[in-house]
């Protein structure tokens, strides 16, 4: 099943290369995006960021990354278009207002930082509902510990509803949910517009 033109940004570190666990996972994770017909948006940069863009470049897909001139680098040359931000900050809500759905691979503090403020805004209604993926377990122990938060009182936000971050084991597996995802979103349009 094919999804045309929704872009999913993937979040994840600048520090693995070639030949790492976490590059080859992420190129995966490009390519199974892409055979989706997912455009691949990323922070535009090199490790996780590079692989997923290689990934989805070598398997036909198209490719975005959001850079900014904070970190004086240029973009990867698996990018297809780049959009340069003025500051991080206006990168990181560039890279969350683009993602029709979202995965967080492992990370560092960055990476925490893009999880936290994309899992806030959907916890908060502060954007509409839109599927957020951690790939592998990596994030699980941070995810139980908010979730307990969350979970612990009377509370109107989503999260006290219902598991807002979906854990995927596999690329093929988080490429699988966010297209499931989106094809329920798109067939409950047409039944309330109809």
């Amino acid at each position: 099943m094919k999804v045309q033109s929704k872009i999913i940004t993937i979040f994840g570190s600048s520090r693995p290369r070639e030949g790492d666990l976490q590059y080859s996972t992420a190129h995966a994770l490009g390519s199974e995006l892409a055979a989706k017909g997912f455009v691949v948006c990323s922070g535009g940069y090199g490790g996780v960021m590079e692989a997923v863009s290689r990934g989805a470049k070598e398997a036909g897909g198209k490719t975005l990354g959001i850079t900014t001139v904070f970190f004086r680098a240029r973009a990867n040359r698996w990018i297809d278009e780049e959009i340069r931000m003025k500051t991080w900050r206006d990168r990181l809500f560039e890279l969350v207002k683009r993602g029709h759905g979202y995965v967080a691979c492992p990370g560092g503090t960055g990476t925490l930082a893009e999880l936290a403020v994309v899992w806030e805004l959907l916890n908060k209604n502060v954007v509409r509902a839109r599927p957020l993926v951690v790939l592998g377990d990596f994030w699980q122990p941070v995810i139980n510990r908010v979730r307990e938060v969350e979970r612990g009182h009377t509370s109107p936000w989503g999260e006290q509803e219902k598991s807002l971050v979906h854990i995927a084991s596999t690329p093929a597996q988080a490429a699988a949910y966010l297209a499931a995802y989106l094809a329920a979103v798109r067939a409950k349009k047409r039944v309330t517009s109809a």
